[in-house]
């Protein structure tokens, strides 16, 4: 109500504020999401149909802005929709890339890169706010003072911000995201020294400007690359000079030096991940050289303001920067790192002296094979709560990867499960089921999903299970649509939707399906006869461009669905799709008509995974290991209604002491053996007999994900799963029964859960009135 809205005004700058930090927002599409949050869906849609138009030829239109690789961009992505909607005073802070993640071709079978050039017509969601402009200082000296440190002769590139608005849904509530974009200073090269050459002086502007050119394409794997680490330092500097800023203007008219004692009381920062892990000595950086506060007192304030998310326990993912690239790049920032470890290894030896061993694991610095700066040590030691994104993870994170640091201070690690926003993963991608569920338990379930578990009462209600599964047919088949017109193949909409949709990875062993694949192939062919549950497995997704063995990966998918595709004994048995180009777009077309959802990374490898989750919202069975969040969807659901094998975390570590033999696995399967031999002798590969051998090479010599250990137990789980098929109505009673278990999975409830144990905030479900109603000033709070 009106004072509702006057109290909120008066406390804006009271108010402390969040700050999520990340390399990487997968926003997609943003027109119909604006629509749903503002409610302005039906009018839209109608007002376009009186002039004669289509409204979903027009959302065909837009770009993605894909400004993220897989998960944890996506992840940012569906907790700015949550923050906003929960009402909290939350900013996301990024990099406006002017090229997103590649567009994948796929060309006679392999992946083949484009530039995404997403801003070719510009971007209609984001404004430029060049009155916001800040510098971002590189390389230079320090040079030591009286006054302490200063950081000297550096150069000098700006950061224009973009703001994108992030409307919350349905409470007039919108918060920002502020992209930043790299501009070189007018006087750039234009000194002394290049007095000539005016020209190509300006060319070199390029230079500076390229900190914001595109996206590094890495997910789950570390290149330690300079424009890397500038990309990292270029957000973080001109982030925090920002929430200084805002921080300094709402003590605007108190008395004398500012106090910094309040900060960590008004402002919040989460890291997602390393990546912006400059953040903590940038802030050491300001409070002791610029700000003049003692060390101690700024140390003090800067552990209390961060708090820390980790994304993977995959060694290669862990960033780890060359100390003379620091010392080059960040000379001051160099100093204080050593400084903040002085003190750290100091605690230590005073509660463990001699245990140099100790020392030497938990040193911000790693001194084995060149000087590095250990970069997630350095997030734990100067943050105030470390988080995992599952409770599988959050448990191997204190028990193994960073065990030392948690015996030093349990209180500091904690469990964040992953969400996904049901605006976009629900609404938006799936109307039909939306409306549905609607119909049944009311329109409340959006802004508090827990309210699916009402849909129980319903597992046994005919009308219901009808109309579950005739929505899922519908997108069965409006998909099947999409695949002929764009691949140009016949699709059975009756078949099984098998989908497997993710980064390629050997960790998330798209290989194995491969096997699946060639394994009922081969069955079809031994005993055309025999009756056959009939699938569309579809697969997706991009491998990075430097990543061999994920290409060869997608070259002998592609040529299995070739072999598979044009057999006449198969027919309409069994069809391979490899989905080109997966992104946010797409997997709001495929999510929705999925039967089957393969989640089946190695136990202990994949950190949450959010895929697994918009599926079980999207009315799809999964077959998955426990792994990540498939645990705690196991326990939601009941493991009996999800197709759960292979080996569980203690299987693996204990195969990882005995030793893992794949040739063990593929002299006792016939089956794998066959499948194997297959691939090895060229017979998906006529032409090139030779053309596998460095993934068949992986699988029996080097294979870090033990894909033949579970390739029995998921052949079996496999055969439960085409049984159930056979049977409609109890297929979908488990998928009513999976839709009903998904509630936890809302980025909402991720989202106030950080609220609450991290960042110390109060989430709010009041809506505040729309500002032509509020008769008060022009909304506008502090940019």
């Amino acid at each position: 109500s009106w004072d509702v809205f006057i109290t909120r005004k008066l406390t804006e700058n009271r108010t402390k504020r969040v700050y999520y930090l990340s390399l990487e927002f997968y926003m997609g599409r943003t027109l119909q999401n604006t629509m749903i949050n503002l409610g302005l869906q039906n009018a839209c849609d109608e007002a376009i149909y009186q002039l004669g138009l289509d409204m979903e030829d027009l959302e065909e239109m837009e770009e993605d802005a894909g400004l993220g690789n897989g998960g944890l961009g996506r992840l940012a992505a569906c907790f700015l929709d949550s923050m906003a909607t929960l009402g909290l005073a939350a900013y996301g802070y990024g990099i406006r890339y002017e090229y997103g993640i590649f567009n994948q071709k796929i060309k006679n079978g392999w992946q083949v890169e484009e530039a995404d050039d997403w801003l070719r017509h510009g971007n209609p969601w984001e404004k430029a706010r060049p009155e916001y402009m800040l510098p971002v200082h590189f390389y230079g000296r320090v040079e030591e003072s009286k006054e302490g440190a200063k950081w000297v002769d550096t150069q000098v590139v700006l950061a224009m911000p973009y703001d994108t608005p992030i409307p919350g849904y349905m409470n007039n509530t919108v918060n920002t995201m502020r992209l930043w974009s790299a501009r070189a200073p007018n006087d750039f090269n234009l000194t002394d020294f290049n007095v000539g050459d005016y020209i190509q002086a300006v060319l070199d502007r390029n230079l500076a400007e390229n900190i914001s050119r595109v996206l590094y394409p890495n997910d789950n794997f570390f290149e330690g690359k300079e424009l890397r680490l500038k990309q990292e330092y270029f957000v973080v500097a001109a982030t925090l000079q920002d929430i200084m800023r805002r921080f300094k203007n709402s003590k605007k008219g108190s008395t004398g030096p500012v106090s910094f004692d309040s900060f960590p009381e008004k402002v919040a920062i989460q890291l997602n991940d390393t990546h912006p892990a400059m953040a903590i000595p940038e802030l050491m950086r300001v409070f002791v050289d610029i700000e003049k506060l003692d060390w101690d007192t700024a140390w003090a304030i800067t552990k209390r303001t961060f708090a820390y998310t980790n994304h993977t326990v995959l060694p290669e993912a862990l960033e780890r920067w060359p100390v003379g690239l620091l010392e080059t790049l960040l000379p001051r920032h160099l100093q204080i790192i050593y400084r903040i470890n002085q003190g750290h290894l100091d605690e230590i030896s005073a509660l463990f002296p001699e245990d140099m061993d100790r020392i030497r694991r938990m040193s911000l610095i790693e001194e084995d094979g060149g000087k590095r700066v250990n970069m997630a040590h350095l997030c734990i030691v100067g943050s105030h709560v470390v988080n995992g994104v599952a409770e599988i993870h959050s448990n191997i994170i204190k028990t193994d990867v960073f065990r030392d640091f948690s015996e030093l201070e349990p209180e500091k690690f904690q469990n964040k499960t992953n969400g996904i926003t049901p605006r976009r993963w629900l609404l938006l991608c799936n109307p039909g089921l939306a409306e549905l569920i609607a119909e049944a338990i009311g329109e409340e379930y959006v802004k508090d999903l827990s309210q699916l578990q009402k849909l129980n009462e319903l597992v046994d209600d005919d009308a219901f299970i009808r109309d579950v599964c005739k929505v899922k047919q519908d997108n069965k088949e409006k998909f099947s649509r999409y695949l002929e017109k764009e691949y140009l193949v016949e699709i059975n909409p009756s078949s099984m939707f098998d989908v497997h949709v993710k980064r390629i990875h050997e960790y998330k062993r798209q290989l194995l399906n491969c096997l699946h694949i060639v394994t009922m192939y081969n069955r079809i062919r031994k005993n055309p006869k025999a009756p056959f549950v009939p699938r569309t497995v579809i697969i997706g997704g991009k491998a990075a461009p430097g990543y061999h063995m994920a290409k060869m990966i997608i070259k002998l998918i592609t040529a299995v669905g070739e072999v598979v595709n044009k057999d006449p004994v198969v027919g309409s048995k069994l069809k391979v799709i490899y989905l080109e180009n997966y992104r946010v777009s797409l997997a709001e077309k495929v999510i929705p008509a999925t039967d089957l959802s393969e989640q089946i990374s190695t136990a202990g490898t994949e950190a949450s995974g959010t895929g697994n989750m918009k599926f079980m919202l999207n009315g799809a069975l999964t077959i998955g290991t426990m792994d990540g969040a498939n645990v705690e969807m196991a326990e939601e659901a009941g493991e009996e209604n999800m197709f759960i094998f292979g080996m569980r975390v203690e299987d693996v570590a204990q195969m990882d002491v005995e030793g893992y033999d794949a040739m063990t696995y593929y002299e006792n399967i016939p089956e794998l053996k066959q499948a194997i031999d297959q691939i090895n002798s060229g017979f998906f590969s006529p032409k090139q007999p030779e053309l596998f051998k460095d993934v068949t090479n992986m699988l029996f010599n080097h294979d870090r994900f033990k894909v033949f250990a579970d390739y029995e137990d998921y052949i079996k789980s496999q055969e439960k799963v085409s049984e159930l098929y056979q049977n409609p109505r109890e297929w979908t009673k488990m998928v009513i029964k999976n839709i009903a278990a998904s509630g936890k999975f809302s980025s909402d409830r991720t989202i106030t859960d950080y609220a609450t144990e991290v960042w110390g905030v109060e989430p709010t479900d009041l809506k505040i009135p729309p500002p032509n109603e509020s008769g008060l000033g022009d909304g506008k709070a502090d940019p």
